[in-house]
């Protein structure tokens, strides 16, 4: 080994020195290991060339896959609004069919009630009618029924007055015969 002397005025010829061990290192490992070495980095660069065709080639496929997985999540979504949206004018227009009916009956379910209300109004009409005729035909006969009545009995009245005696002229007659059996009586003479 040498030994190094420091001389003021030359600082450089130790790192001279330090470059020239550090080339020769280089130079004995590449007679050592060189072949090898090389081997190795061609190894690594095509293990690398491989690595990244291959990396290539599943970003490509991940790529084509992912795309298509878009085209076909765009394609169900877009069918999907499309049968959502057909659905609702489905909805609508059948909303719009059963508001039509439900005013279609409520008109004729009105109409009904008011031809049935008019139906009622006559038949009630009717029925006032019929009982104000009968009442009318009755009070008609009660009074004629009074009438013959009461001439009947006025009739009657007067029958009893001609063919029967009053009380007056039966206390009369029987006074005079009470008078006569007592012999109270005086008669009148003959003449």
């Amino acid at each position: 080994m040498t030994t190094k002397t420091k001389d003021p005025e030359n600082n450089t010829a130790p790192a001279e020195d330090n470059l020239a061990g550090v080339g020769n290192v280089d130079q004995i490992r590449d007679i050592i290991f060189g072949s090898q070495m090389r081997d190795y980095e061609s190894r690594f660069q095509r293990l690398e060339e491989r690595l990244l065709n291959e990396l290539t080639t599943v970003r490509n496929e991940t790529s084509t896959r992912v795309d298509a997985l878009e085209s076909y999540m765009r394609n169900e979504m877009d069918a999907l609004n499309s049968r959502q949206s057909k659905e609702r004018d489905e909805r609508e227009s059948d909303d719009k069919e059963l508001s039509e009916e439900l005013k279609q009956l409520s008109k004729e379910l009105l109409k009904k009630l008011s031809q049935l209300d008019d139906s009622v109004t006559n038949q009630n009409r009717e029925l006032r009618d019929q009982l104000l005729n009968q009442s009318k035909s009755l009070s008609t006969e009660i009074h004629s029924t009074r009438e013959q009545l009461n001439n009947a009995l006025v009739q009657a009245t007067n029958e009893l007055q001609h063919n029967k005696t009053d009380r007056a002229s039966l206390a009369e007659l029987l006074s005079e015969m009470a008078l006569r059996l007592k012999d109270e009586f005086p008669l009148p003479s003959s003449k």
